[in-house]
């Protein structure tokens, strides 16, 4: 007689390749509307749960998982971050966290690097002009952006995506800067032409591009601090495919405002999904709605991730993808 299939609550509308296999496979209850779950329906999906597969818009803290029922053994996170997860309190739990790392970082670098080229190229400005019919004809001297080839780039966080940014930038004559916990290994800098930089804030005042590749940690809050966004150049744009909270949003908006420094393109917010007011209207933000791994390709890869995560577990092993505290 076959074991029964596990029942796995996911929390979000999920691509449809990835439901149907999840279907399959497991005992699967899915959110057909796409609305987040309310505290509530949360309190009662991991009072039923043996997998909770939830996304970044679920928090599940210690309140929550102290109301979880005794079956809830895995949460198979939908995404490679994993700060809404209170990896700690799981764990002391007896259950495992896992995630989707890997499979975003093409896509991300991608869009960072559109970023970079909507700001510079003020190509937002320019798009909303045409197609709001202010478009009278080319003359010499309007809607002037900047080039990038030979401009410096000062990644923070050279990780996959941090790397992976390096590679395009380099393509676009970029010369490629960062600032990491540790230097990265001499083959990836000599391939990247990459020069390390210990000091984060010699760092930012000397770059004339910024983007932010690093977790979001206690350690990395705040990490462009109001004292630390003042060491950029006034010529410098800033670049966010990472998360919100690394940027002290309310002194960057106050930065943008007076031009004290030239631009920046969000793809995350401090206070997600509220983005800060004095973001919205200004002509050199470039603001995207968190769409960094917003590919098709993309969420399926996720999705046979989470898929992947699930069925180890369900053989009794160890899953792939496992999030311990020491990697937070």
């Amino acid at each position: 007689m076959a074991a029964p299939k596990p029942k796995v609550i996911v929390t979000r509308k999920l691509p449809d390749p990835v439901e149907t296999r999840m279907r399959e496979l497991f005992d699967t209850e899915l959110n057909l509307t796409d609305q987040p779950l309310t505290r509530d329906q949360l309190v009662e999906a991991v009072g039923r749960a043996d997998v909770l597969a939830p996304t970044i818009t679920d928090k599940i803290d210690e309140a929550l998982l102290e109301r979880a029922g005794p079956k809830l053994k895995l949460i198979a996170n939908f995404g490679a971050g994993i700060d809404h997860v209170d990896v700690a309190a799981a764990n002391g739990r007896g259950i495992t966290v896992t995630n989707t790392p890997g499979v975003l970082t093409e896509d991300t670098a991608d869009l960072t690097m559109a970023l970079i080229m909507a700001v510079a190229r003020r190509i937002v400005e320019g798009a909303n002009v045409t197609q709001g019919g202010g478009f009278t004809g080319w003359t010499p001297t309007w809607m002037m952006g900047h080039r990038i080839t030979g401009k410096r780039l000062g990644i923070i966080g050279m990780g996959r995506i941090g790397q992976a940014v390096a590679r395009r930038a380099r393509a676009f004559g970029l010369q490629i800067h960062y600032h990491n916990r540790k230097p990265v290994s001499p083959r990836i800098a000599e391939e990247l032409g990459a020069t390390y930089w210990d000091s984060l804030d010699q760092m930012l005042a000397r770059m004339d591009i910024i983007s932010v590749h690093s977790p979001h940690t206690p350690a990395t809050y705040h990490l462009l601090s109001a004292r630390r966004l003042k060491l950029l150049q006034p010529h410098a744009i800033l670049i966010n495919t990472a998360r919100g909270e690394i940027i002290d949003e309310t002194a960057l908006a106050d930065l943008l405002k007076t031009g004290a420094i030239a631009g920046a393109g969000l793809d995350v917010f401090e206070f997600e999904p509220q983005i800060n007011p004095k973001l919205l209207h200004l002509p050199n933000a470039v603001l995207l709605p968190h769409m960094g791994s917003a590919t098709l390709e993309g969420r399926i890869d996720m999705g046979e991730k989470v898929i992947i995560n699930i069925r180890t577990w369900m053989d009794g092993h160890k899953p792939p993808d496992r999030v311990i505290p020491a990697m937070m």
